[in-house]
């Protein structure tokens, strides 16, 4: 498996706190060593940034752990590869054009048979089943909505079935841009955390590293961290339910859709 790293800010804010606890888990603390990548949206325009190697070994990961490039969003994956070589062009997150907006998207879990993802037009440049499942939910989104941006809640409830049908598949947890809003999908494990003022300190739990938000924050800041598993040890997080999509914009839910079973 792989593990995702997103957030969601209602101001420009740097990751590389965050980053620095997930690039950890790329080959020093964890298994994900195949690659790791990130597209960070700043204004609406992303700018996305791949290397297959392990993120705990990459310099370009050192420099980005330590650089402070303020964003709205941010979508980063570390990667286990399971299905598709250790590559360049296997590396999330992945990026389409939709109604004139650059999305990124990235995954985690594997899906059985999806190469039988019917796609006509949008296909994947790299042999991964995550790719051909992005093609498939592009293509989705623009046979039930045309050329015309759907509202949130459509395209969010539009995007709740997609991922429902890929969910029969295996895992497949999900973060999904279009640099305004961050929605995301657990099957199994994504947790999040929004922070807000009073700040306070805290902790990696995968780097001896400690930040003190209220001196790096003002009261009016909202920022929702969300993850594969929790990157800090004296925080609480929120763990989403399975078959929950949670949408986030300017670091706060904006739509919530929860699946049958997980409502109950």
């Amino acid at each position: 498996m792989c593990e995702l790293l997103g957030m969601s800010a209602n101001v420009p804010t740097d990751i590389c706190f965050s980053f620095s606890g997930l690039r950890a888990r790329g080959g020093r603390t964890g298994p994900h060593k195949d690659g790791w990548g990130m597209a960070m949206y700043r204004d609406g325009d992303v700018w996305a940034i791949h290397d297959p190697r392990p993120s705990a070994d990459s310099d370009m990961a050192e420099v980005m752990s330590h650089t402070s490039l303020k964003c709205d969003i941010v979508i980063s994956h570390i990667r286990q590869a399971n299905v598709g070589a250790v590559c360049l062009l296997n590396t999330h997150p992945f990026s389409r054009l939709l109604w004139g907006k650059t999305w990124s998207y990235a995954h985690n879990g594997q899906l059985e048979s999806a190469e039988s993802l019917a796609i006509e037009k949008t296909h994947p440049l790299g042999s991964t089943d995550s790719e051909r499942a992005f093609c498939w939910i592009i293509e989705q989104l623009q046979r039930r909505f045309d050329s015309l941006e759907p509202e949130v809640e459509s395209l969010s409830q539009a995007l709740s079935e997609l991922a429902l049908q890929l969910k029969e598949r295996g895992v497949f947890n999900m973060m999904l841009s279009d640099g305004k809003r961050l929605y995301c999908f657990c099957t199994t494990k994504l947790h999040w955390i929004t922070r807000r003022a009073p700040f306070k300190k805290a902790s990696l739990s995968d780097e001896d590293v400690i930040v003190d938000f209220q001196e790096v924050t003002t009261d009016k800041d909202v920022v929702t961290v969300i993850a594969t598993q929790p990157l800090t040890q004296d925080e609480t997080w929120q763990q989403m339910q399975e078959g929950e999509l949670c949408v986030f914009d300017g670091g706060e839910v904006v739509c919530q859709i929860k699946s049958p079973a997980s409502a109950v």
